[in-house]
């Protein structure tokens, strides 16, 4: 199994257990989540078809989670406008650039710009997440819903991601 953590933080934010597409140019890699339903169930033995008037499909244990954010306790942050967006990936060019592998300093400063536009134009529309352990200086973990989707789907700065074989 490889885990996908924050090269900053080391919290753990995906898992190849969520296949994910490469989208511009390969700065972004994009995962769909689910909302799926957790809970505990607990079946004390009783025939619940025998009891009138008790409505079968209701557990009062179970919650609707995404699986992506459930799985490795994404934390949600406040939105960005636009402004304080660009201040973030300033931000967060600069301390990425240098835990950088040899030619991916290139590579990312080459795209970034591209998918930082790209970002931007799709702001308003944006959740923003971070790792467990909610540091600011972390990469962030976007999602969205496409055109008349229900569940939502993912955006990771790739570069910001180090594979972890378990």
């Amino acid at each position: 199994m490889l885990v996908y953590q924050d090269l900053l933080t080391g919290d753990e934010l995906l898992s190849d257990s969520f296949p994910y597409k490469e989208i511009q140019n390969g700065m972004l890699w994009e995962v769909e989540g689910k909302w799926v339903v957790k809970g505990v169930d607990v079946d004390i033995g009783a025939n619940p078809s025998a009891k009138e008037g008790e409505d079968e499909g209701v557990n009062e244990n179970t919650v609707r989670v995404v699986d992506i954010v459930d799985t490795f306790r994404l934390q949600e942050r406040p939105s960005f406008d636009k402004k304080q967006f660009v201040t973030f990936i300033k931000r967060y060019i600069k301390l990425l650039t240098p835990k950088l592998d040899e030619e991916k300093p290139e590579l990312f400063k080459k795209h970034i710009e591209a998918t930082t536009k790209f970002l931007l134009s799709k702001i308003k529309d944006l959740q923003f997440f971070v790792g467990e352990s909610m540091l600011d200086d972390g990469s962030l973990v976007f999602a969205y819903y496409k055109d008349g989707a229900t569940d939502p789907t993912f955006l990771y700065l790739a570069y910001g991601l180090k594979e972890i074989k378990c």
